[in-house]
């Protein structure tokens, strides 16, 4: 049978926040915007979930959560990489 409650518009940003989130991690230091995407995507997901429980709430912050950390681990190997650049010259 199908649900037929409304969307949730924070389930929905926060889904959104997470792709978008998660493509931020191809651009090298773009990995800042996506770690502050992914924060506010797993707060509005928390608050969603807590509020209507939804999947695409959950979605959303399981989406937020992996790029969180791949976003923070992109970053600091970026930043590595530049430190260890500029320790050549």
């Amino acid at each position: 049978m199908e649900d037929k409650r409304p969307a949730d518009g924070k389930a929905i940003a926060s889904l959104v926040l997470g792709i978008v989130s998660f493509i931020c991690i191809f651009f090298g230091y773009g990995a800042i915007l996506g770690i502050v995407l992914a924060i506010v995507g797993l707060i509005l997901g928390m608050d969603s979930k807590k509020r209507n429980p939804s999947g695409m709430a959950t979605a959303g912050v399981v989406l937020s959560i992996i790029s969180l950390a791949i976003c923070t681990i992109s970053f600091i190997a970026c930043v590595a990489c530049v430190g260890a650049l500029a320790s050549l010259a």
